[in-house]
Protein backbone atom coordinates (compact mmCIF):
# COMPACT_ATOMS: atom_id res chain seq x y z
CA UNK A 1 0.00 0.00 0.00
CA UNK A 2 1.32 3.40 -0.70
CA UNK A 3 2.26 5.67 2.04
CA UNK A 4 0.68 8.98 2.62
CA UNK A 5 3.27 12.27 3.28
CA UNK A 6 1.79 13.22 6.54
CA UNK A 7 2.62 16.94 8.14
CA UNK A 8 6.16 17.10 9.96
CA UNK A 9 4.62 17.24 13.28
CA UNK A 10 4.63 13.99 15.30
CA UNK A 11 1.86 12.37 16.33
CA UNK A 12 1.18 10.18 18.95
CA UNK A 13 -0.74 7.39 20.98
CA UNK A 14 -0.06 7.25 24.38
CA UNK A 15 -1.43 3.80 26.45
CA UNK A 16 -1.81 3.37 30.05
CA UNK A 17 -2.89 0.45 32.39
CA UNK A 18 -4.39 0.35 35.47
CA UNK A 19 -5.81 -2.26 37.97
CA UNK A 20 -3.11 -4.83 37.34
CA UNK A 21 -0.38 -5.35 34.89
CA UNK A 22 -0.02 -7.56 32.12
CA UNK A 23 -3.50 -6.39 31.31
CA UNK A 24 -2.76 -6.50 27.71
CA UNK A 25 -1.66 -3.08 26.74
CA UNK A 26 1.20 -4.42 24.87
CA UNK A 27 -1.09 -6.37 22.80
CA UNK A 28 -3.19 -3.44 22.19
CA UNK A 29 -0.89 -1.52 21.28
CA UNK A 30 0.43 -4.09 18.41
CA UNK A 31 -2.98 -4.44 17.27
CA UNK A 32 -3.53 -0.59 16.55
CA UNK A 33 -0.06 -0.75 15.10
CA UNK A 34 -1.28 -3.09 12.54
CA UNK A 35 -4.76 -1.49 12.02
CA UNK A 36 -3.10 1.82 11.49
CA UNK A 37 -0.17 0.13 9.29
CA UNK A 38 -2.63 -1.35 7.24
CA UNK A 39 -4.56 2.15 6.43
CA UNK A 40 -1.09 3.39 5.01
CA UNK A 41 0.58 4.63 8.30
CA UNK A 42 4.21 4.43 9.19
CA UNK A 43 3.82 3.41 12.40
CA UNK A 44 6.36 3.12 14.97
CA UNK A 45 5.45 1.76 18.62
CA UNK A 46 7.65 1.95 21.67
CA UNK A 47 7.72 0.19 25.25
CA UNK A 48 8.71 1.98 28.34
CA UNK A 49 9.63 -0.06 31.36
CA UNK A 50 10.00 1.68 34.49
CA UNK A 51 11.91 -0.26 36.11
CA UNK A 52 15.53 0.75 37.24
CA UNK A 53 17.52 -2.03 34.78
CA UNK A 54 18.90 -0.14 31.94
CA UNK A 55 17.52 -3.60 29.66
CA UNK A 56 15.73 -6.89 30.39
CA UNK A 57 19.11 -8.76 30.06
CA UNK A 58 20.10 -9.58 33.41
CA UNK A 59 16.64 -10.46 34.41
CA UNK A 60 15.27 -14.12 35.47
CA UNK A 61 12.58 -15.09 32.83
CA UNK A 62 10.22 -15.43 36.36
CA UNK A 63 10.32 -11.82 36.96
CA UNK A 64 9.30 -10.99 33.71
CA UNK A 65 9.07 -13.03 30.78
CA UNK A 66 11.38 -13.82 27.76
CA UNK A 67 13.86 -11.38 26.90
CA UNK A 68 13.22 -10.23 23.52
CA UNK A 69 16.41 -9.85 21.07
CA UNK A 70 16.27 -6.61 18.21
CA UNK A 71 18.28 -7.04 15.13
CA UNK A 72 20.50 -4.27 16.81
CA UNK A 73 21.71 -5.96 19.27
CA UNK A 74 18.90 -5.06 22.16
CA UNK A 75 18.00 -6.90 25.06
CA UNK A 76 14.25 -5.88 25.33
CA UNK A 77 10.86 -6.52 26.51
CA UNK A 78 8.57 -9.08 25.25
CA UNK A 79 6.43 -6.66 23.82
CA UNK A 80 9.14 -5.49 21.12
CA UNK A 81 8.09 -9.01 20.17
CA UNK A 82 4.99 -8.40 20.04
CA UNK A 83 5.03 -5.27 18.28
CA UNK A 84 7.25 -6.78 15.55
CA UNK A 85 5.04 -9.98 14.48
CA UNK A 86 1.88 -7.14 14.32
CA UNK A 87 3.92 -4.75 12.23
CA UNK A 88 5.82 -6.99 10.45
CA UNK A 89 8.75 -4.78 10.84
CA UNK A 90 12.02 -4.79 12.94
CA UNK A 91 12.30 -2.65 15.72
CA UNK A 92 15.50 -0.72 17.13
CA UNK A 93 16.66 -0.78 20.71
CA UNK A 94 15.90 2.54 21.11
CA UNK A 95 11.69 1.52 20.81
CA UNK A 96 12.07 0.00 24.41
CA UNK A 97 12.84 3.10 27.09
CA UNK A 98 13.65 2.06 30.58
CA UNK A 99 14.47 4.33 33.67
CA UNK A 100 17.39 2.93 34.23
CA UNK A 101 18.50 4.01 30.50
CA UNK A 102 16.66 7.52 31.59
CA UNK A 103 18.46 8.22 34.85
CA UNK A 104 21.90 6.78 33.21
CA UNK A 105 21.69 9.30 30.97
CA UNK A 106 20.77 12.14 32.97
CA UNK A 107 23.56 11.44 35.78
CA UNK A 108 26.15 10.63 33.29
CA UNK A 109 25.04 14.57 31.71
CA UNK A 110 25.45 16.01 34.83
CA UNK A 111 28.90 14.66 35.60
CA UNK A 112 29.87 15.84 32.30
CA UNK A 113 29.00 19.34 33.63
CA UNK A 114 26.18 19.87 30.95
CA UNK A 115 23.50 21.31 33.76
CA UNK A 116 26.31 23.41 35.43
CA UNK A 117 24.91 25.70 37.56
CA UNK A 118 21.22 23.87 37.80
CA UNK A 119 19.62 21.80 40.19
CA UNK A 120 18.53 18.39 38.43
CA UNK A 121 15.13 17.45 39.06
CA UNK A 122 12.67 14.71 37.83
CA UNK A 123 10.95 18.08 36.50
CA UNK A 124 12.53 19.45 33.87
CA UNK A 125 15.64 17.54 33.80
CA UNK A 126 14.05 13.57 33.74
CA UNK A 127 10.67 14.25 31.88
CA UNK A 128 12.85 16.36 29.25
CA UNK A 129 14.81 12.92 28.53
CA UNK A 130 12.03 10.96 27.85
CA UNK A 131 10.57 13.06 25.74
CA UNK A 132 13.83 13.38 23.96
CA UNK A 133 13.72 9.37 24.26
CA UNK A 134 10.34 9.46 22.66
CA UNK A 135 10.50 12.01 19.57
CA UNK A 136 14.14 10.58 18.60
CA UNK A 137 12.49 7.69 17.73
CA UNK A 138 10.14 9.09 15.76
CA UNK A 139 11.80 11.61 13.64
CA UNK A 140 14.24 9.23 13.07
CA UNK A 141 12.33 6.64 11.64
CA UNK A 142 10.13 9.43 9.94
CA UNK A 143 6.83 7.88 11.06
CA UNK A 144 3.91 9.43 10.94
CA UNK A 145 2.18 7.82 14.00
CA UNK A 146 4.33 6.60 17.25
CA UNK A 147 1.94 4.75 19.50
CA UNK A 148 3.86 4.62 23.25
CA UNK A 149 2.65 2.39 25.66
CA UNK A 150 4.13 2.81 29.50
CA UNK A 151 4.54 -0.19 31.34
CA UNK A 152 3.10 -0.92 34.60
CA UNK A 153 -0.20 0.58 36.10
CA UNK A 154 -1.42 4.33 36.62
CA UNK A 155 -0.24 4.97 40.42
CA UNK A 156 3.00 3.31 40.75
CA UNK A 157 5.44 5.75 42.00
CA UNK A 158 8.30 3.96 38.89
CA UNK A 159 5.67 5.32 36.02
CA UNK A 160 5.10 8.42 37.88
CA UNK A 161 7.96 10.44 35.65
CA UNK A 162 6.71 9.11 32.34
CA UNK A 163 3.13 9.81 32.89
CA UNK A 164 4.07 13.56 33.88
CA UNK A 165 6.17 13.46 30.44
CA UNK A 166 3.69 12.47 28.08
CA UNK A 167 1.00 14.74 29.81
CA UNK A 168 3.70 17.49 28.91
CA UNK A 169 3.73 16.39 25.56
CA UNK A 170 0.11 16.44 25.13
CA UNK A 171 0.97 20.44 25.97
CA UNK A 172 3.50 20.88 23.19
CA UNK A 173 2.52 18.24 20.70
CA UNK A 174 -1.62 19.51 20.65
CA UNK A 175 -4.55 17.96 21.34
CA UNK A 176 -4.93 16.70 17.35
CA UNK A 177 -1.82 15.33 17.56
CA UNK A 178 -2.10 13.29 20.95
CA UNK A 179 -4.10 10.40 21.92
CA UNK A 180 -4.78 8.87 25.48
CA UNK A 181 -5.92 5.02 25.47
CA UNK A 182 -6.25 3.58 28.71
CA UNK A 183 -6.56 -0.33 29.42
CA UNK A 184 -7.72 -1.69 32.41
CA UNK A 185 -9.68 -4.82 33.61
CA UNK A 186 -12.57 -5.29 34.65
CA UNK A 187 -12.89 -8.36 36.36
CA UNK A 188 -16.11 -11.13 36.69
CA UNK A 189 -16.96 -12.57 39.52
CA UNK A 190 -18.19 -15.94 39.33
CA UNK A 191 -19.75 -16.04 42.96
CA UNK A 192 -22.25 -13.31 42.38
CA UNK A 193 -22.43 -13.75 38.34
CA UNK A 194 -21.52 -9.90 38.15
CA UNK A 195 -19.40 -8.44 35.92
CA UNK A 196 -17.03 -5.28 37.98
CA UNK A 197 -16.61 -1.89 36.70
CA UNK A 198 -15.60 -0.27 39.76
CA UNK A 199 -11.45 -1.18 39.45
CA UNK A 200 -11.67 0.71 35.87
CA UNK A 201 -13.13 3.76 37.21
CA UNK A 202 -10.71 3.97 40.13
CA UNK A 203 -7.94 3.39 37.78
CA UNK A 204 -9.63 6.56 35.86
CA UNK A 205 -9.76 8.64 38.57
CA UNK A 206 -5.98 7.68 39.79
CA UNK A 207 -5.11 8.88 36.03
CA UNK A 208 -7.34 11.97 35.83
CA UNK A 209 -5.36 12.92 39.43
CA UNK A 210 -2.18 12.44 37.96
CA UNK A 211 -3.23 15.28 34.93
CA UNK A 212 -3.94 12.84 32.04
CA UNK A 213 -7.57 12.53 30.37
CA UNK A 214 -8.33 9.77 28.25
CA UNK A 215 -9.44 9.94 25.09
CA UNK A 216 -10.67 5.94 24.67
CA UNK A 217 -10.63 3.10 27.59
CA UNK A 218 -10.30 -0.22 26.31
CA UNK A 219 -11.93 -2.32 28.79
CA UNK A 220 -10.20 -6.14 29.40
CA UNK A 221 -12.78 -8.68 30.66
CA UNK A 222 -13.40 -12.18 30.82
CA UNK A 223 -16.80 -11.97 28.92
CA UNK A 224 -18.36 -8.97 26.37
CA UNK A 225 -19.60 -6.31 28.59
CA UNK A 226 -23.00 -5.62 28.34
CA UNK A 227 -24.38 -1.90 27.55
CA UNK A 228 -25.21 -1.25 31.44
CA UNK A 229 -21.28 -1.69 32.22
CA UNK A 230 -20.19 0.05 29.18
CA UNK A 231 -22.02 3.17 29.57
CA UNK A 232 -20.78 3.10 33.36
CA UNK A 233 -17.57 3.52 32.32
CA UNK A 234 -18.07 5.70 29.59
CA UNK A 235 -19.72 8.24 32.35
CA UNK A 236 -17.37 7.80 34.70
CA UNK A 237 -14.22 8.17 31.96
CA UNK A 238 -16.44 11.38 31.02
CA UNK A 239 -16.16 9.73 27.50
CA UNK A 240 -19.08 9.18 25.14
CA UNK A 241 -20.34 5.58 24.72
CA UNK A 242 -18.66 4.99 21.49
CA UNK A 243 -14.68 5.66 23.41
CA UNK A 244 -15.12 2.63 25.36
CA UNK A 245 -13.88 -0.60 23.31
CA UNK A 246 -13.91 -4.14 25.03
CA UNK A 247 -11.41 -6.67 24.41
CA UNK A 248 -12.67 -9.71 25.80
CA UNK A 249 -10.94 -13.26 26.01
CA UNK A 250 -9.97 -14.48 22.77
CA UNK A 251 -8.44 -18.24 22.52
CA UNK A 252 -6.67 -16.75 19.20
CA UNK A 253 -4.30 -12.80 19.82
CA UNK A 254 -4.25 -12.94 16.65
CA UNK A 255 -7.86 -12.19 15.96
CA UNK A 256 -7.97 -9.16 18.31
CA UNK A 257 -7.13 -6.35 16.00
CA UNK A 258 -9.87 -7.58 13.75
CA UNK A 259 -12.23 -7.19 16.94
CA UNK A 260 -10.82 -3.76 17.42
CA UNK A 261 -11.68 -2.77 14.18
CA UNK A 262 -14.98 -4.42 14.38
CA UNK A 263 -15.25 -1.78 17.58
CA UNK A 264 -13.71 1.17 15.53
CA UNK A 265 -10.67 1.61 17.20
CA UNK A 266 -8.20 2.78 14.98
CA UNK A 267 -11.40 4.68 13.03
CA UNK A 268 -11.29 7.22 15.77
CA UNK A 269 -8.10 7.57 16.31
CA UNK A 270 -7.38 8.19 12.78
CA UNK A 271 -10.15 10.63 12.54
CA UNK A 272 -8.48 12.76 15.67
CA UNK A 273 -4.84 12.41 14.05
CA UNK A 274 -5.33 12.80 10.58
CA UNK A 275 -9.01 14.00 10.20
CA UNK A 276 -10.02 11.03 7.75
CA UNK A 277 -11.46 7.76 8.19
CA UNK A 278 -9.87 5.32 5.79
CA UNK A 279 -10.38 1.43 5.36
CA UNK A 280 -8.02 -0.54 6.15
CA UNK A 281 -5.94 -3.15 3.86
CA UNK A 282 -6.46 -6.40 6.18
CA UNK A 283 -6.97 -9.19 3.89
CA UNK A 284 -3.84 -10.99 4.40
CA UNK A 285 -3.89 -10.88 8.21
CA UNK A 286 -7.92 -12.18 8.43
CA UNK A 287 -6.70 -15.00 5.58
CA UNK A 288 -3.97 -16.13 8.15
CA UNK A 289 -6.62 -15.85 11.17
CA UNK A 290 -8.52 -18.19 9.10
CA UNK A 291 -6.57 -20.48 8.51
CA UNK A 292 -5.16 -20.77 12.03
CA UNK A 293 -8.59 -20.80 13.73
CA UNK A 294 -9.69 -23.62 10.72
CA UNK A 295 -6.80 -25.96 11.55
CA UNK A 296 -7.77 -29.10 13.31
CA UNK A 297 -5.25 -32.02 13.16
CA UNK A 298 -3.50 -31.98 16.69
CA UNK A 299 0.32 -32.23 16.91
CA UNK A 300 1.96 -32.83 20.50
CA UNK A 301 4.96 -30.73 20.82
CA UNK A 302 7.42 -31.28 24.41
CA UNK A 303 8.10 -28.18 24.98
CA UNK A 304 11.66 -29.19 27.44
CA UNK A 305 13.04 -26.38 29.68
CA UNK A 306 14.05 -24.62 32.98
CA UNK A 307 11.84 -22.07 33.30
CA UNK A 308 8.35 -23.59 32.51
CA UNK A 309 6.14 -22.68 35.13
CA UNK A 310 5.66 -19.12 33.48
CA UNK A 311 5.66 -19.80 29.55
CA UNK A 312 5.43 -15.94 28.87
CA UNK A 313 9.73 -17.25 29.08
CA UNK A 314 9.95 -18.64 25.87
CA UNK A 315 6.89 -16.64 23.94
CA UNK A 316 8.36 -16.07 20.75
CA UNK A 317 9.08 -19.56 20.41
CA UNK A 318 5.70 -20.33 20.77
CA UNK A 319 4.27 -17.58 18.62
CA UNK A 320 6.65 -19.10 16.54
CA UNK A 321 4.99 -22.29 16.44
CA UNK A 322 1.96 -20.75 15.95
CA UNK A 323 2.77 -18.80 12.96
CA UNK A 324 3.84 -21.78 10.64
CA UNK A 325 0.99 -24.42 12.30
CA UNK A 326 -2.10 -23.08 10.36
CA UNK A 327 0.01 -23.12 6.67
CA UNK A 328 0.27 -27.03 7.04
CA UNK A 329 -3.40 -27.54 8.92
CA UNK A 330 -2.26 -28.57 11.87
CA UNK A 331 -2.64 -27.36 15.66
CA UNK A 332 -0.12 -27.56 17.94
CA UNK A 333 -0.68 -28.81 21.93
CA UNK A 334 2.37 -27.94 24.30
CA UNK A 335 3.46 -30.79 26.58
CA UNK A 336 5.42 -28.47 29.21
CA UNK A 337 8.30 -30.86 29.84
CA UNK A 338 10.30 -28.83 33.32
CA UNK A 339 14.15 -30.27 32.80
CA UNK A 340 14.87 -30.04 36.35
CA UNK A 341 11.72 -32.22 37.02
CA UNK A 342 13.33 -34.75 35.02
CA UNK A 343 16.70 -34.42 36.34
CA UNK A 344 15.49 -34.73 39.72
CA UNK A 345 13.12 -38.03 38.72
CA UNK A 346 10.21 -36.40 39.15
CA UNK A 347 9.29 -36.90 35.73
CA UNK A 348 10.82 -39.38 33.31
CA UNK A 349 12.61 -38.75 30.18
CA UNK A 350 10.71 -41.32 28.54
CA UNK A 351 7.18 -40.39 29.45
CA UNK A 352 8.05 -37.32 27.34
CA UNK A 353 8.94 -38.81 24.58
CA UNK A 354 5.95 -41.22 24.91
CA UNK A 355 3.82 -37.81 25.18
CA UNK A 356 4.79 -35.98 22.16
CA UNK A 357 5.18 -36.25 18.16
CA UNK A 358 8.61 -33.95 18.50
CA UNK A 359 10.27 -31.51 20.66
CA UNK A 360 12.06 -28.23 21.18
CA UNK A 361 14.75 -28.24 23.49
CA UNK A 362 14.10 -24.78 24.65
CA UNK A 363 17.10 -21.82 25.69
CA UNK A 364 18.23 -20.90 29.34
CA UNK A 365 21.53 -20.56 31.11
CA UNK A 366 23.39 -22.29 33.91
CA UNK A 367 23.00 -25.69 35.38
CA UNK A 368 19.91 -26.28 36.61
CA UNK A 369 17.78 -28.77 34.32
CA UNK A 370 20.75 -29.21 32.14
CA UNK A 371 21.35 -33.53 32.39
CA UNK A 372 17.47 -33.50 31.78
CA UNK A 373 17.64 -31.62 28.77
CA UNK A 374 20.59 -34.14 27.69
CA UNK A 375 18.34 -37.23 28.46
CA UNK A 376 15.43 -36.07 26.59
CA UNK A 377 17.91 -35.26 23.85
CA UNK A 378 18.93 -38.87 23.63
CA UNK A 379 15.42 -40.66 23.56
CA UNK A 380 14.35 -38.00 20.59
CA UNK A 381 17.30 -38.90 18.40
CA UNK A 382 17.37 -42.68 19.43
CA UNK A 383 13.49 -42.77 19.12
CA UNK A 384 13.90 -41.12 16.16
CA UNK A 385 10.77 -38.53 16.86
CA UNK A 386 11.83 -34.73 15.53
CA UNK A 387 13.73 -32.24 17.78
CA UNK A 388 14.25 -28.90 17.00
CA UNK A 389 17.34 -27.51 19.28
CA UNK A 390 17.34 -23.46 20.21
CA UNK A 391 21.09 -21.64 21.76
CA UNK A 392 21.43 -23.66 24.78
CA UNK A 393 19.23 -26.75 23.50
CA UNK A 394 22.20 -26.83 20.20
CA UNK A 395 24.69 -26.54 23.11
CA UNK A 396 23.04 -29.73 24.70
CA UNK A 397 23.13 -31.93 21.57
CA UNK A 398 26.37 -31.46 20.62
CA UNK A 399 27.13 -32.86 24.45
CA UNK A 400 24.40 -35.43 24.33
CA UNK A 401 25.99 -36.30 21.39
CA UNK A 402 29.89 -36.03 22.43
CA UNK A 403 28.84 -38.49 25.48
CA UNK A 404 26.69 -41.16 23.84
CA UNK A 405 28.04 -41.86 20.32
CA UNK A 406 31.52 -40.37 20.46
CA UNK A 407 31.92 -41.96 24.15
CA UNK A 408 33.56 -39.26 25.76
CA UNK A 409 31.04 -40.08 28.95
CA UNK A 410 32.54 -36.80 30.51
CA UNK A 411 31.85 -34.25 27.96
CA UNK A 412 30.40 -31.04 28.76
CA UNK A 413 29.93 -27.42 28.42
CA UNK A 414 32.31 -25.26 30.66
CA UNK A 415 29.61 -23.00 31.45
CA UNK A 416 28.44 -26.11 33.58
CA UNK A 417 31.37 -28.20 34.23
CA UNK A 418 34.28 -25.69 33.71
CA UNK A 419 36.48 -28.94 34.58
CA UNK A 420 35.34 -31.18 32.30
CA UNK A 421 38.39 -33.23 30.17
CA UNK A 422 35.78 -33.09 27.35
CA UNK A 423 35.16 -28.99 26.64
CA UNK A 424 33.16 -29.70 23.72
CA UNK A 425 31.45 -26.50 24.52
CA UNK A 426 33.54 -23.64 25.54
CA UNK A 427 33.20 -19.96 26.25
CA UNK A 428 33.77 -17.77 23.13
CA UNK A 429 37.25 -16.59 23.31
CA UNK A 430 35.97 -12.75 23.42
CA UNK A 431 33.78 -13.44 26.49
CA UNK A 432 36.79 -14.48 28.47
CA UNK A 433 37.69 -10.32 28.43
CA UNK A 434 34.33 -9.15 29.74
CA UNK A 435 34.10 -7.61 33.49
CA UNK A 436 29.95 -6.65 32.63
CA UNK A 437 26.60 -8.64 32.53
CA UNK A 438 24.83 -6.52 30.97
CA UNK A 439 24.73 -5.89 27.14
CA UNK A 440 27.80 -8.11 26.53
CA UNK A 441 27.20 -11.36 24.76
CA UNK A 442 27.45 -12.12 21.55
CA UNK A 443 23.83 -10.39 20.57
CA UNK A 444 21.64 -9.44 17.35
CA UNK A 445 21.44 -9.97 13.46
CA UNK A 446 24.77 -11.80 12.41
CA UNK A 447 25.37 -13.49 9.28
CA UNK A 448 24.66 -17.05 8.84
CA UNK A 449 26.60 -19.32 6.17
CA UNK A 450 24.64 -22.04 4.97
CA UNK A 451 25.56 -25.07 3.43
CA UNK A 452 24.33 -26.76 0.60
CA UNK A 453 22.63 -29.94 0.35
CA UNK A 454 21.47 -29.85 4.13
CA UNK A 455 18.20 -29.88 5.55
CA UNK A 456 19.00 -25.99 7.06
CA UNK A 457 19.69 -25.38 3.33
CA UNK A 458 16.54 -26.64 1.90
CA UNK A 459 14.73 -24.20 4.56
CA UNK A 460 16.09 -21.36 3.92
CA UNK A 461 17.70 -21.96 -0.07
CA UNK A 462 19.62 -18.92 0.02
CA UNK A 463 23.65 -18.89 0.95
CA UNK A 464 23.41 -16.04 3.97
CA UNK A 465 20.96 -15.36 5.91
CA UNK A 466 20.74 -12.56 8.93
CA UNK A 467 19.39 -14.25 12.39
CA UNK A 468 19.51 -13.06 15.81
CA UNK A 469 21.95 -14.50 18.62
CA UNK A 470 21.81 -14.18 22.54
CA UNK A 471 25.02 -15.98 23.66
CA UNK A 472 27.88 -16.38 24.95
CA UNK A 473 29.22 -19.94 24.74
CA UNK A 474 30.27 -22.28 21.56
CA UNK A 475 31.12 -25.72 19.50
CA UNK A 476 34.43 -25.97 20.51
CA UNK A 477 36.27 -26.46 17.10
CA UNK A 478 38.92 -28.48 18.55
CA UNK A 479 36.22 -31.35 18.53
CA UNK A 480 34.39 -30.67 15.77
CA UNK A 481 36.33 -33.24 13.26
CA UNK A 482 35.66 -36.15 15.86
CA UNK A 483 31.81 -34.81 15.87
CA UNK A 484 31.92 -35.11 12.01
CA UNK A 485 33.11 -38.04 11.47
CA UNK A 486 30.53 -39.47 13.88
CA UNK A 487 27.96 -38.36 12.19
CA UNK A 488 27.24 -34.64 13.17
CA UNK A 489 26.66 -32.41 9.85
CA UNK A 490 27.64 -28.80 10.38
CA UNK A 491 25.08 -26.84 8.54
CA UNK A 492 25.40 -23.37 9.24
CA UNK A 493 28.42 -21.22 9.85
CA UNK A 494 29.47 -17.52 11.49
CA UNK A 495 31.44 -15.45 8.84
CA UNK A 496 34.26 -15.84 12.00
CA UNK A 497 34.37 -19.55 11.52
CA UNK A 498 32.11 -20.55 14.59
CA UNK A 499 28.82 -23.50 14.52
CA UNK A 500 25.30 -22.10 13.78
CA UNK A 501 23.70 -24.89 13.31
CA UNK A 502 24.09 -28.51 13.36
CA UNK A 503 21.57 -31.87 12.66
CA UNK A 504 21.37 -35.29 11.34
CA UNK A 505 21.20 -36.92 7.93
CA UNK A 506 17.51 -37.52 6.87
CA UNK A 507 18.77 -41.67 5.96
CA UNK A 508 19.25 -41.39 10.06
CA UNK A 509 16.78 -39.08 11.65
CA UNK A 510 13.77 -37.59 10.30
CA UNK A 511 14.01 -34.04 11.43
CA UNK A 512 17.21 -33.54 14.13
CA UNK A 513 18.16 -29.57 13.91
CA UNK A 514 19.39 -27.14 16.57
CA UNK A 515 20.73 -23.72 15.72
CA UNK A 516 22.59 -21.31 18.00
CA UNK A 517 20.77 -18.27 16.75
CA UNK A 518 17.37 -17.71 18.01
CA UNK A 519 15.26 -18.11 14.90
CA UNK A 520 12.19 -17.17 16.51
CA UNK A 521 12.77 -13.44 16.90
CA UNK A 522 12.43 -12.78 13.18
CA UNK A 523 9.25 -14.95 13.02
CA UNK A 524 6.16 -12.92 12.14
CA UNK A 525 2.31 -14.74 11.05
CA UNK A 526 2.64 -13.83 7.38
CA UNK A 527 6.50 -14.56 6.80
CA UNK A 528 6.77 -17.79 9.55
CA UNK A 529 10.31 -18.94 10.13
CA UNK A 530 12.01 -21.50 8.38
CA UNK A 531 13.55 -23.02 10.94
CA UNK A 532 10.05 -23.83 12.86
CA UNK A 533 8.24 -24.37 9.02
CA UNK A 534 10.55 -27.33 9.17
CA UNK A 535 9.86 -28.33 12.44
CA UNK A 536 6.14 -28.39 11.99
CA UNK A 537 6.35 -29.50 8.45
CA UNK A 538 8.42 -32.76 9.70
CA UNK A 539 5.38 -33.36 12.39
CA UNK A 540 2.71 -32.73 10.33
CA UNK A 541 4.25 -35.81 7.83
CA UNK A 542 4.05 -33.49 4.63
Amino acid sequence: MKRRRMPSSGKYVFITGGVLSSVGKGLTTASLALLLSSRGYNVQAIKIDPYINVDAGTMNPYMHGEVFVTEDGGETDLDIGHYERFLGKNLSKKNNITTGQIYFSVIERERKGDYLGQTVQVIPHVTDEIKRRITEVAEDSHADVTIVEIGGTVGDIEGLPFLEAVRQMRLEAGFGNTFFIHVALSPYLPTTGEQKTKPVQHSLYELRRIGVQPDAVVVRSHHPLDGEAIGKIALHATLPRNNVFNSYDIDNIYRLPLLLEEQGLARLVESRLFGRSTKPDLSSWEQFVGLYESASRKVRIAMVGKYTKLRDSYLSIVEAVKHTSPYYGVRPEFVWAESTDIEQGKLEAGEVFDSADGAIILPGFGVRGVEGKIEVIRRFREGGKPLLGICFGMQLAVVEYARNVLGLKSAHTTEVDPETPHPVIDLLPEQKKIDRMGGTMRLGARPVKLVKGTTLWSLYEKELVLERHRHRYEVNLSYLDKLQDAGIVVSGWSEEGLVEAIELPKREHPFFLATQFHPEFKSRPLSPAPVFSGFIRSLAGV
